[in-house]
């Protein structure tokens, strides 16, 4: 929206107005790529998604089982860890919300976590309460197209904040893996990669929780 209008300077200026643009930001009308180890190349005949843990019946889901759940489509604003934010985002996918409310997951009642899993063993974690909220999906598609293999193909956790719903929690992008294979509910919480490597555990991009208290800069 912004982009059609003003230079990237005025739009900046423009959310930040708006309290839309956290502190530390800046806004990008790119999309960044950043991720830790090799991009992998996947073959969606054999792909499926685990559902695993602290739920009353672990699931497994094809590409084309996964698809036949209920579709979701949100736009949000994304914030990098590394400073950078992208407006009105448009990303379609599954709520993780609708699947438990809907009874397609029923998590037990100890299940307070999710751990993310990803291809070359790659995690990250959130409570689960943030990841039944509305901001987060597991999205297939970005801007009407389907995932760019860097960013996730064929499928990630994305969590973002609304324009106009400033009180829904949220995190930092890297809180929403890319090439997700799995979803393990536990009753503990357990640290993914980048939180056990002196990242915030929080993520909290309003609070500018980068790093863990005494961690690296």
């Amino acid at each position: 929206m912004f982009e059609k209008v003003f230079g990237r300077r005025q739009q900046e200026e423009s959310v930040r107005e708006m309290n839309r643009l956290p502190p530390g930001q800046s806004l990008t009308n790119k999309f960044p790529v950043l991720h830790y180890g090799p991009t992998p190349h996947t073959d969606l005949s054999t792909w499926d998604l685990k559902v695993f843990g602290l739920v009353e019946v672990e699931k497994t889901w094809n590409w084309e089982q996964f698809n036949a759940l209920p579709r979701t489509k949100l736009t949000m604003d994304i914030h990098c860890v590394t400073r950078w934010s992208k407006f009105d985002t448009d990303w379609e996918g599954v709520s993780l919300g609708q699947l438990v409310r809907e009874g397609f997951i029923t998590p037990k009642p100890e299940a307070k976590y999710v751990v993310q899993h990803c291809e070359y063993g790659y995690t990250t974690n959130l409570p689960l309460d943030m990841m039944l909220l509305d901001n987060f999906l597991l999205a297939t598609h970005f801007d009407g197209k389907p995932l760019e293999l860097e960013h996730g193909y064929p499928l990630r956790g994305v969590i973002g904040t609304f324009a106009d719903r400033h009180e829904v929690k949220s995190a930092y992008l890297w809180k929403g893996g890319k090439w997700l294979r799995g979803l393990e509910f536990r009753a503990q919480d357990q640290l993914g990669f980048w939180e056990r490597n002196g990242y915030s555990n929080e993520a909290d991009p309003w609070r500018e929780q980068r790093f863990a208290r005494g961690g690296w800069y």
